[in-house]
């Protein structure tokens, strides 16, 4: 079974569905509301798990009531959850287009990283996010010397990445990541990936580039697409799918998320099942 150990950020999201997003000042009635958990790693974590895969999570997690709830909600991910606190986003999802508008804390305090032996010895692949910089970097460090397969999520430029990109295979960038592909490579790193929504995906490996379309889709809600085309990625390339080609499966996966409402973990393993007759890529 494909095993994934996602490291980084982990939140409780609130997520409300409205018509319209409000003007300052304005209260507007939502149409509906949800408690769930987030974050870039936990979302790739879940994603890993609906597709079938062996799905590990190393994160920050306060010894709260809001911590044990999130921890709670992960199942069936492996959770490894060092001391720290348990930030909240506040999302707001657009019917009409799905578009959405985040408020978050995001990892707040240092936090230290655990053994990371049976965690890595049981990965094929590591994925990383870049907060919480005291378990990526050295989870980066351990992959790195062992063989593993190292993905970086950048979706946006943090200091740790002056540290992180030497250690990373594939670095897959949001369109507005704030270092173009050139520069991305000059840290040393093999493969670059860029989503552009709904253009797209570009590439560049060893002085070849190329682009993978994507889906067309009907959105319904866009929160945590990328985090779950990451995990799609990562779950690809421990099932042993070939780095570029991986991109598809990564691109249809995400497409299942923007076209759910509500529980998109289910919607992602129905799909997965239908597509294959087993969790399997």
């Amino acid at each position: 079974m494909a095993a994934v150990l996602c490291v980084g950020l982990t939140t409780l999201d609130v997520t409300q569905r409205v018509d319209d997003f409000p003007a300052a000042g304005q209260k507007v009635r939502s149409l509906d509301a949800r408690l769930s958990p987030g974050g870039p790693a936990a979302n790739a974590a879940r994603a890993v798990a609906a597709l079938g895969g062996r799905s590990a999570l190393l994160t920050a997690l306060g010894a709260d009531a809001l911590g044990e709830f999130v921890k709670a909600s992960l199942d069936p991910v492996q959770v490894t959850a060092v001391a720290g606190t348990t930030p909240v986003s506040m999302v707001v999802v657009r019917a009409a287009d799905g578009e959405r508008t985040v408020v978050s804390r995001n990892a707040s305090v240092p936090v230290v990283a655990p053994d990371l032996s049976d965690l890595l010895a049981a990965a094929d692949v590591v994925l990383l996010d870049g907060h919480h910089d005291g378990l990526v970097i050295p989870a980066a460090r351990r992959a790195k010397a062992l063989g593993l397969p190292v993905v970086l999520d950048a979706g946006s430029w943090k200091p740790v990445l002056d540290h992180l990109l030497p250690l990373v295979d594939v670095a897959a960038c949001a369109s507005g990541f704030e270092r173009s592909d050139a520069e991305v490579h000059s840290y040393g790193v093999p493969l670059v990936i860029r989503t552009h929504g709904a253009a797209p995906v570009t590439w560049s490996r060893n002085g070849s580039t190329g682009e993978v379309p994507v889906p067309v889709v009907e959105v319904e809600d866009t929160n945590g697409a990328g985090d779950v085309w990451h995990g799609a990625y990562a779950y690809a390339l421990a099932s042993g799918w070939d780095p570029v080609k991986a991109i598809g499966f990564a691109s249809e996966a995400a497409a299942v998320r923007v076209g759910a409402v509500g529980d998109w973990v289910e919607r992602l393993a129905r799909w997965q099942d239908s597509r294959s007759g087993s969790r399997s890529c």
